[in-house]
């Protein structure tokens, strides 16, 4: 059976549990992180999950991040690689059996890395994670004022298709979906992206997403 480590807090390891469900991959999750345990953030004082740190753990991934997988002895980390790597072995319907699909997909996929992750880390962390005498209000209104346009370029790729790589669900959806609705959790004031918001409420009612992603204890802990 395929092991993942990684945490169901984690974004990184959200979509590749995603992922899983959307090719029908059996899994075992096996809890690591360096930063959250079971009583949150370690920044309140509890114990981390850990073993990230552990020779075991970093002959496997020498970045000590999550999520990494391990699929009968072969190797991998890096989430979005994992959610492609998944998609092309289990399940090619998660790109249409095309490669130029993909590629489409994989642009938001890593957009999603660069342009939504970075800011959806600083909201967690002073909304959520951090001690309350350590958050910092201006800097959550500044990364709120950022994002939103990134967010509403996302709305207008929207404009005339159903999903990120044309008009089927397909891994590329995935990455972008669990950054969004991590956003919505936060409740933030935003603009009007009736395209975006069309957009989650379809890829919101698959089974993976209602797994792994919907449960708001998931993004608020």
């Amino acid at each position: 059976m395929l092991k993942i480590w990684g945490r169901p807090t984690s974004i990184c390891t959200q979509r590749a549990l995603w992922t899983l469900v959307e090719a029908d991959v059996p899994f075992e999750l096996i809890l690591a992180s360096a930063t959250m345990g079971p009583n949150g953030h370690i920044s309140g004082g509890g114990p981390a999950f850990g073993f990230v740190s552990s020779p075991e753990y970093r002959a496997m991934n020498p970045h000590s991040t999550i999520p990494t997988i391990d699929d009968d002895g072969y190797i991998l980390w890096e989430s979005n690689t994992i959610c492609r790597y998944l998609a092309q072995t289990y399940a090619p319907s998660l790109f249409d059996g095309d490669v130029k699909t993909l590629a489409l997909g994989s642009q938001w996929m890593d957009w999603t890395n660069t342009q939504l992750e970075p800011h959806l880390h600083t909201l967690v962390m002073h909304l959520v994670r951090m001690r309350e005498e350590d958050r910092d209000p201006a800097l959550v209104e500044q990364t709120r004022l950022e994002i939103i346009p990134e967010l509403e370029r996302l709305d207008a790729h929207l404009a005339d298709k159903h999903y990120v790589a044309g008009e089927s669900f397909t891994v590329g959806d995935i990455p972008p979906a669990c950054a969004v609705y991590r956003w919505t959790v936060f409740g933030l004031e935003g603009s009007e992206m009736s395209n975006l918001n069309a957009w989650l409420a379809r890829v919101m009612g698959r089974e993976g997403f209602q797994r792994h992603i919907a449960p708001k204890e998931n993004h608020l802990n």
